[in-house]
């Protein structure tokens, strides 16, 4: 229990509010990780179970709308780490995923802005479009424009 006092106290007290709090090199410990369930949930066995299986139910059919969204119009991706998110509330698993992606996508999008990596990535383009287009103009030259609907007959 946090008392305001300096001194340490063994295993518990102190020590546990100084494991959670930010180290001098600017890193974070293992804080904010568990269930972010109400105290006086968590206080009752049958009520903390009952409530992560809510949370687990409504993660799960929010993931499953993002997975559907995938090959259908929406947002799926994000609709999926919305769902994970919502996991994130009550399990340690999900925010260790949550974390672990959220590194991967700082790391991604640092890379990106390597001015090497960014003039690799135009001229790729680049030439993806001159293929696209020389491709595009060989159609129209050996078909033509031809509409696949007949608007003369209507």
């Amino acid at each position: 229990m946090n008392t305001g006092s300096n001194r340490t106290e063994g295993l518990s007290g102190e020590a546990a509010v100084a494991s959670d709090e930010t180290r001098t090199d600017g890193a974070q410990g293992e804080h904010g990780l568990g269930s972010k369930a109400p105290a006086f949930i968590k206080r009752r066995r049958a009520l903390h179970l009952s409530w992560q299986v809510g949370v687990f139910v409504v993660g799960l059919a929010v993931v499953g709308a993002g997975i559907v969204m995938l090959p259908l119009p929406g947002p799926g991706w994000v609709v999926i780490f919305g769902g994970m998110a919502i996991w994130a509330t009550e399990f340690v698993w999900a925010q260790l995923v949550l974390r672990w992606t959220k590194r991967k996508v700082t790391e991604a999008a640092q890379r990106a802005l390597d001015p090497k990596v960014r003039r690799r990535n135009i001229t790729l383009t680049a030439i993806g479009l001159v293929i696209v287009g020389v491709l595009v103009g060989i159609y129209l030259w050996k078909f033509g424009v031809v509409m696949p609907w007949k608007i003369k007959d209507q």
